[in-house]
């Protein structure tokens, strides 16, 4: 006598388990945005958060998403602050900084070491990773002694436990950083959007001085990376990979698109990115080894402007399934 056979032809087919996801829309991951690269063994749901930084502030705070873009002195500064989540090296915007410190044309501050002993405002917190750049310059290419300076904040912290120095106050909440430049209540501001053209980039030339710093040393400032909640990292062995791997067939897509003239509508990023494209260069390096430098650049500048307290290796900052896997 046979056996009796089962068929189970009635049973749904099993549904990929889903990942929320912040990322911005830009050419390095409009692949992965559009569905032409997929999440092996997984759906990756898009949320769209208009205002970027709105979402650094809710994944800090309440973990909303599985896997977001990040600031990267946000992450440093929620992961000595105990925030259960974990960076991938995918570094997913960069940017140079000399033309973020803005002054007032019409007054009396011509050059950055004449910022000493007077108020410079900061948008947002003082831990924004484009601030934390900006005054590195100051110090590292100009000898400014960033202490000697009171640095006024338009916002407050996404790590709300962080407390600044005592030289980091906040504003007053009925001007703004801009009337404040222009009144001379501030002698300069870092970060700041103004179509005042008054307001001009206190160091000449910054995006030629930024490819020259580039040129000299390979640096190319990282501002965001990607972090993803320790609890699906734990539950979900080798995720870190997965995610690592699409993100960077992502990239290798955008970057053939410039280099054979295919993208269009290219933003100020893209053309920055074709320029060190041209000194033959991967503007988007992923993986610790080729990032090492800079990242450990970023870290000693929020530790001397008292952002971190602690030293932190580097390779300890990643998912360690991560940590040799470049792209």
């Amino acid at each position: 006598m046979l056996a009796a056979r089962s068929f189970d032809y009635c049973r749904e087919p099993m549904k990929s388990p889903t990942l929320k996801i912040v990322v911005r829309t830009q050419g390095n991951t409009s692949a992965l945005k559009n569905g032409e690269i997929q999440l092996p063994g997984f759906l990756f749901d898009f949320i769209e958060i208009p205002v970027l930084p709105k979402a650094f502030r809710r994944m800090v705070r309440t973990l909303e998403f599985d896997v977001c873009e990040m600031a990267l002195t946000t992450y440093l500064c929620a992961r000595e602050h105990g925030v259960k989540f974990t960076a991938i090296p995918i570094f997913l915007k960069r940017a140079f900084h000399h033309g973020a410190i803005l002054h007032n044309s019409k007054g009396p501050i011509k050059k950055p070491k004449q910022l000493e002993g007077t108020h410079v405002g900061v948008n947002r917190g003082y831990t924004v990773t484009a601030g934390v750049w900006a005054r590195g310059i100051l110090a590292e290419e100009y000898n400014v002694d960033l202490e000697k300076i009171t640095w006024v904040l338009s916002g407050d912290e996404h790590v709300a436990e962080y407390k600044g120095p005592s030289n980091v106050i906040t504003g007053c909440s009925n001007q703004t950083l801009e009337d404040a430049l222009l009144c001379g209540d501030l002698s300069a501001a870092i970060n700041i959007q103004t179509n005042d053209p008054s307001i001009k980039p206190l160091i000449p030339d910054p995006q030629n001085t930024g490819l020259s710093a580039f040129d000299d040393r390979g640096h190319y400032p990282i501002n965001h990376l990607l972090v993803i909640r320790d609890e699906v990292l734990e539950k979900n062995p080798g995720i870190a990979i997965k995610i690592f791997n699409v993100f960077a067939e992502a990239k290798s897509l955008y970057l053939d698109q410039l280099k054979n003239k295919e993208a269009q509508n290219l933003t100020s990023t893209d053309e920055l990115d074709l320029q060190i494209l041209k000194r033959k260069k991967d503007p988007l390096p992923y993986g610790i080894k080729p990032n090492r430098d800079v990242l450990e650049n970023l870290m000693a500048h929020a530790q001397s402007q008292k952002i971190l307290k602690q030293n932190v290796e580097v390779d300890k900052l990643f998912a360690q399934e991560t940590i040799g896997l470049t792209a």
